[in-house]
């Protein structure tokens, strides 16, 4: 079966990362962006200020997992970081505070990279006239540079990230929106993603077509319940599935 609609998870199923939101560089770092705007904080009372404000603007949401590549889904962290400067007394613009979230996103990235065979199997797809499109649990501070520095950004056809919209995956409201705003079938669409709960389970209460790729970062969980089961990154026969080759 060839599929007119495919849609994509980011993190763990066409992009590798690591990070690390904990080290006493990174916070040493981030502070002295805080001091040069006269906001005083020492590296670990930042860092615990960061948290507490996350967990205050997270009242009331129900976590799933702690994922350090898909942190904090629902809230926009621009927020957070603007907060931060007006604890101290100073008043920055949103894009100010997104500067500054970049500057932590970056500090705090080990690594990321795609992975082998993911730009070649967008490519195909987009040149098949299939629609290609990101949904992906994500901040959308951070995700939209990292598209662009991957060189992936003009691959798909729409970018759907959780921090826009306020709900994530598994949530089926996030997948109506991409499916209702886009017009897509769900009967002839497809998910692909890393995740057995927000990408497989969610993606069949929504009735779309699933494929399930056992990845380097995905959850320690059974293997999922979905149309096709990959239990390691071989995004070549991904590409052999989404086209009908196979």
């Amino acid at each position: 079966m060839r599929f007119q609609n495919c849609i994509f998870d980011l993190y763990g199923t066409l992009v590798d990362i690591r990070t690390d939101e904990s080290g006493s560089a990174l916070w040493a770092s981030v502070a002295e962006r805080y001091r040069e705007r006269g906001a005083d904080y020492l590296p670990e009372e930042l860092h615990g200020a960061y948290l507490r404000t996350v967990r205050r603007m997270e009242r009331g949401m129900t976590p799933l997992r702690n994922d350090g590549h898909e942190a904090h889904p629902e809230i926009r962290l621009e927020y957070v970081f603007q907060s931060l400067f007006a604890e101290k007394g100073v008043n920055v613009t949103l894009d100010e505070a997104a500067e500054t979230g970049l500057l932590f996103r970056r500090l705090s990235t080990e690594h990321i990279r795609l992975y082998d065979g993911a730009r070649e199997l967008l490519e195909t797809l987009r040149a098949n006239g299939q629609g290609v499109w990101l949904l992906s649990n994500a901040q959308a501070v951070f995700t939209r540079d990292e598209l662009s520095r991957l060189g992936i950004s003009d691959l798909f056809d729409g970018v759907y990230l959780s921090s826009d919209h306020g709900v994530k995956k598994p949530d089926r409201r996030f997948f109506d929106i991409l499916l209702r705003e886009r017009a897509i079938d769900p009967k002839s669409a497809v998910m692909v993603g890393n995740d057995g709960l927000c990408d497989i389970a969610g993606a069949r209460a929504a009735g779309l077509h699933t494929v399930y790729i056992r990845s380097n970062i995905s959850p320690v969980e059974p293997l999922p319940e979905a149309d096709y089961v990959l239990e390691r990154m071989e995004l070549d026969r991904v590409r052999a599935i989404l086209t009908g080759e196979r």
